[in-house]
């Protein structure tokens, strides 16, 4: 699973603002920039990510 791919797909569908998806997600507005510029997530971050999308998607 490639989270950017999730995190876009999501955006698309919800159509929120990165930023504000990044600070909701995991208190970081700069999260979706930093990861199109080739960031690395963490196994808790990529936790934390999935679970924000799935509790919203419920």
């Amino acid at each position: 699973m490639e989270l950017l791919g999730v995190i876009e797909r999501y955006l698309r569908k919800s159509r929120m603002p990165e930023t504000k998806f990044g600070r909701l997600a995991v208190n970081d507005p700069r999260l979706v920039g930093d990861l199109r510029r080739g960031r690395e997530p963490g196994a808790d971050m990529i936790r934390r990510v999935t679970g924000f999308i799935a509790g919203r998607s419920a």
